[in-house]
């Protein structure tokens, strides 16, 4: 049986990753009403009441789907715009393609590719002053006032570094932020203030940055900031996969004592993120969350996340730009789609639904090659930045049914070549070639032809040449009828002897 459902404006969803997990572990939740005690428990109630109705029909919808699909089809989604026109063959190195046969997609294959949601860009805040509505100004300015008397008129307090009372553009930003999260209700934002500022003092969050927590075995796999966005917003990746052991959870979760001190870590992790916003009208002053849904544990969770994610809903607002998901399961995919025209825009705008194999084309659209990590598709590896920023990479497609060779020219004796190649959800033929500019010297198979598989993590190659030639890298992707995103970049390094 299907709830009703409301309206919903569900910002809160986009900060956390915990809330998929949420999902993945409540199954079928009740719905109890919202509360009319006070506006601001409304308010709150209304968000995580919405957010749960929407998940609940997670756990119902992947036991028995056949419901999902006749809904799915009454309310007809299939929505030219969004399904992707991948399956095309095109003949390679022929300017005329042949007629190309017609395959039949399975009705569950439909759905998906309907379910792969592009949501319309979102635009961010400005924090401009100049930029506000005058009902907006004007609250700005009794936050302000309230926080004065609150504290009197010696009182100071601060967030990430920052005097909230200093008058300076910086503290306004974070006070509109708190607004933004309660629609501009002042009392509501207060509310939402003192505790937060409360809950830093106790928490001792302005030093929990620089700790050293012995979680070192979480660092890079579980939470973690690496690189930026093309607009230049700090990226950070979220991953729980490996909580799918049961030691490691354990480990982790134990106990009290643990639990608290994985809070503490994950704290840590946002902290260091936020550190990297400029908090100026014009700035960068949100991060991007990217979550890898694959192999997310169910059960083994469902406290920390709903103590993570009472922490992020309460103490964080608006610190989200835009919330990637990646790897999502198909029935998820199916059921964001069906219930997406009952978000709020905003809401929708933030976030960005991929379906399984397709990592490296959705991030690509928001982070430059160079820095998506290698197991998404990516050039960026772990030590990577001891060696200063990256190096750009050129960025291409390679159609179904096509051949590149990416040729790379004047190669000197002795120079050594490094490469890096990636090709999203590979799934097709490599191979590398020396070929000497000399008449009658020899082609040299650098790396023979070999089938790359869906799961492959970047090339990372070097040769160094005898004589003067080219390097050609030759993706085949003649064999697939999908057309998919690849990136290279390459250095040649001159013979120390010349």
């Amino acid at each position: 049986m299907f709830l009703p459902f409301p309206l919903i404006k569900c910002e809160l969803i986009l900060f956390c990753p915990f809330v998929i997990i949420n999902l993945l572990l409540c199954g079928v939740c009740s719905c109890r009403p919202l509360s009319s005690a006070s506006k601001h428990s409304q308010s709150q109630n209304h968000c995580s009441s919405s957010s749960l109705i929407l998940f609940s029909y997670f756990h119902l919808i992947k036991t028995n789907p056949l419901p999902l699909l006749t809904l799915f089809c009454y309310r007809g989604s299939f929505r030219a715009s969004l399904i992707h026109n991948s399956f095309q063959m095109e003949k390679a190195s022929s300017p005329e393609a042949s007629p190309k046969p017609h395959h039949k997609k399975s009705f569950v294959t439909t759905l998906m590719e309907a379910a792969t949601l592009r949501s319309p860009s979102f635009k961010e805040d400005t924090y401009f002053i100049s930029h506000l509505k005058s009902s907006e100004k004007k609250s700005l300015q009794e936050l302000k006032d309230k926080l004065t008397a609150s504290l009197g008129p010696d009182g100071q307090c601060a967030m990430w570094g920052i005097p909230l009372l200093s008058g300076d553009e910086k503290a306004d930003v974070i006070l509109l932020k708190f607004l933004r999260a309660r629609d501009f209700k002042v009392s509501d934002s207060f509310h939402m203030l003192e505790k937060c500022l409360a809950w830093r003092k106790e928490f001792k969050a302005d030093s929990v940055a620089e700790e050293e927590l012995g979680l070192e075995e979480l660092e890079g796999v579980v939470a973690y900031m690496h690189g930026y966005d093309r607009e230049g917003h700090p990226v950070c990746y979220n991953a729980y996969g490996v909580f799918r052991d049961k030691d490691m959870c354990e480990r982790m979760f134990g106990d009290e004592e643990k639990l608290n001190k994985f809070l503490r870590w994950r704290v840590q992790v946002m902290e260091r993120g936020i550190n990297l916003l400029h908090f100026k009208p014009g700035g960068i002053n949100s991060i991007i969350q990217v979550t890898d849904l694959k192999d997310m544990p169910k059960r083994d969770l469902r406290v920390v996340s709903n103590q993570i994610l009472s922490l992020f809903q309460d103490n964080y607002p608006e610190m989200v730009a835009r919330k990637i998901f990646i790897n999502v399961p198909w029935y998820f995919s199916m059921l964001y789609s069906m219930f997406s025209p009952f978000l709020t825009q905003r809401t929708k705008s933030k976030f960005v639904i991929s379906r399984q194999g397709y990592a490296a084309e959705t991030l690509y659209k928001f982070i430059r090659p160079e820095d998506v990590p290698v197991q998404y598709g990516g050039l960026s590896r772990t030590n990577d930045s001891q060696n200063g920023p990256p190096k750009p990479a050129s960025e291409f497609t390679v159609k179904g049914g096509e051949k590149v060779n990416i040729q790379i020219e004047g190669i000197e004796g002795g120079a050594t070549i490094t490469w890096d190649l990636v090709v999203g959800g590979w799934d097709l033929e490599y191979s590398a070639e020396f070929v000497p500019n000399a008449e009658g010297s020899y082609t040299i198979a650098v790396e023979k032809v070999r089938k790359l598989s869906p799961w492959e993590e970047a090339i990372h190659n070097s040769f160094t040449s005898r004589e003067a030639g080219k390097m050609i890298l030759s993706v085949d992707n003649t064999a697939s009828r999908r057309k998919k995103v690849a990136a290279y970049r390459y250095i040649v390094r001159k013979s120390c002897l010349d």
